[in-house]
């Protein structure tokens, strides 16, 4: 993968496989790769409804832990 998708649905897929295949070990990692802001991923996303789960490694729906 060349480049992060913009679409956030495409988006969130595409980080939650490569954080799940373990082609990175955290979002940092996976972000400095892409040269994109953890921070600014988490609020986009934020925007669409998802939050990212430290302990999960990945990007769930909001609520989905309540």
């Amino acid at each position: 993968m060349d480049h992060l998708p913009q679409d956030p649905f495409m988006l969130v897929s595409s980080i939650n496989m490569l954080l799940r295949d373990g082609e990175f070990d955290t979002l940092e990692s996976l972000c400095c790769n892409f040269d994109k802001e953890p921070e600014v991923i988490k609020s986009y996303l934020h925007s669409y409804g998802f939050v990212y789960s430290e302990h999960q490694r990945q990007f769930r729906p909001t609520g989905y832990d309540q």
